[in-house]
């Protein structure tokens, strides 16, 4: 089967199967504060690490929402690792509140202050990264015309790891239990059975 995005056979596919061809993704579970001191979470399903010196992390936002707002005029946000302990609380904080709301108490989250950013952190995730924003990027199609989706990268600038999930050194992901977005609306997933493959010298 081969389809041209725009010309897929909705009876064949009704739903557009791009982010389900595109899975698992982490989730960019986004804290931010605004100038005027007003905080947002918000989680994102494009999301990534892009670079490892320096780290670097992406999200996009499908329209100029409080977390791509609130970070360009801070420069700064935090990721936060959505857990499946964490689960109900990461999709309360998706809810379409009244701008001003807070998602930390609408989904039941402390949250703690961040070191080298204004933007606060979800106290119980298992790790959260510090970012410096370093560039914002309005996503454009093939015509050039803007899409509406603004793409946030920020430079990782404090890193937060609970020690409970340390071992001999390392951060041990499966215990920490990730969630992953998968394709189509309410899809998530968690780490199967991991295995080890040493890259060819």
């Amino acid at each position: 089967m081969f389809y041209e995005p725009e010309m897929r056979d909705r009876a064949l596919l009704p739903h557009d199967p791009f982010k389900a061809l595109v899975a698992p993704r982490p989730i960019g579970w986004i804290s931010t504060r605004s100038l005027s001191g007003a905080v947002n979470l918000a989680p994102y399903s494009f999301f990534n690490a892009i670079c490892g010196a320096p780290p670097l992390l992406a999200f996009s936002s499908e329209g100029a929402k409080d977390s791509a707002s609130f970070a360009e005029e801070s420069g700064e946000f935090v990721w936060n690792m959505a857990n499946f302990p964490l689960r109900e609380a990461m999709n309360a904080s998706s809810a379409a509140l009244p701008r001003g709301s807070s998602e930390f108490e609408h989904a039941g989250l402390a949250s703690a202050p961040g070191v080298k950013v204004r933007a606060p952190r979800v106290a119980a995730s298992p790790c959260s990264l510090e970012c410096k924003v370093t560039e914002i990027v309005r996503l454009k199609d093939l015509s050039g015309s803007l899409t509406g989706a603004i793409l946030t990268i920020g430079q990782v600038v404090g890193v937060h790891i609970d020690e409970d999930f340390l071992r001999e050194g390392a951060f041990d992901l499966a215990a920490a239990e990730p969630i992953l977005r998968c394709g189509y609306a309410a899809d998530y997933a968690t780490l199967g059975p991991m295995f080890r493959m040493a890259r060819p010298g």
